[in-house]
């Protein structure tokens, strides 16, 4: 196997809670994270000058030892002494620095795809314990589907899957770093956690209002004040027929949960008139996981 086209999925947190920080600097969560059918298209290809070379489609991102999925790459290289070449080209389509996970599912997606085209023989849960240490979100963006995330995002459970729905996915040309989102809820604290238990419980029921009603992210309380676009995006997803309507881990992309199609297409047009939102995406969840 010479060449492999892999589709890195993102992802939306349909429940973000926040228990606290650790010494190291990370936090202790619980979230409850689903895939999306929106995705970025990773090509890997042998080639034989030793050495991992990146291209993409977007001139900002770095493609040296800075980007993660050239990190995977290097991970796995090292380890297994693999003596060729790799080139790996991204087509990102999942909004960057946007709370979707668009750079640990283009890690994972190395990871994964490196394992089958190099004969690694690496376990599902050996390539997730490789993962993690490249970013808390990698382990879930290997397993993917609903997933029930603790510790620092690594510790996964398997939920029944969400309920068949349709996803408004909306991203304002803001920008958010993820470090100082969660620095401000350090200093702030939290005042009110997300009923993460009613989403599980929605979930095992197969009902898809009652995981709807339970949404909650808990970093929205340091994020809408801050830029208040969020709130009218949220506002605009709900009047327009959105179940709920919330950010996606530390932002600023905001999802909306629709039962009809219709009415999420109607809602992504509403938002490009009257908001700054330019990147907005009609899709639907995506349940299967990787074997």
């Amino acid at each position: 196997m010479d060449k492999l086209e892999l589709k890195a999925l993102g992802k939306i947190n349909l429940g973000l809670d926040i228990l606290g920080r650790r010494d190291n600097g990370y936090h202790d969560v619980r979230m409850v994270m689903q895939t999306v059918y929106l995705y970025d298209r990773v090509t890997l290809a042998k080639k034989a000058e030793p050495g991992i070379e990146i291209e993409t489609n977007l001139s900002y991102l770095p493609v040296g030892e800075n980007n993660i999925a050239y990190k995977a790459a290097a991970l796995l290289t090292e380890e297994f002494g693999i003596q060729e070449g790799l080139k790996i080209r991204l087509d990102k389509h999942i909004p960057v620095a946007a709370g979707m996970a668009g750079g640990s599912s283009n890690a994972a997606a190395v990871l994964f795809g490196m394992n089958r085209m190099f004969g690694l023989g690496l376990s599902m849960e050996g390539l997730m314990e490789r993962g993690v240490t490249l970013g808390a979100d990698v382990p879930y963006c290997i397993m993917r589907g609903t997933v029930l995330a603790e510790g620092i995002g690594e510790i996964l459970t398997p939920l029944p899957p969400m309920p068949k729905c349709h996803v408004l996915i909306a991203k304002p040309p803001l920008s958010a770093s993820t470090k100082t989102v969660y620095e401000k809820i350090d200093r702030e604290g939290v005042r009110e956690h997300p009923d993460i238990d009613a989403i599980l419980a929605g979930l095992e029921a197969g009902d898809l209002y009652k995981v709807a009603a339970g949404m909650g992210n808990v970093l929205e309380q340091v994020m809408l004040p801050e830029y208040p676009v969020l709130g009218r995006i949220k506002e605009i997803m709900r009047e327009a027929g959105a179940l709920n309507a919330m950010m996606s881990g530390s932002g600023p992309t905001v999802f909306g949960i629709f039962d009809s199609r219709g009415k999420a297409k109607a809602a992504a047009a509403r938002l490009k008139r009257q908001t700054p939102v330019k990147q907005a995406y009609v899709t639907n969840v995506h349940n299967v996981r990787r074997k």
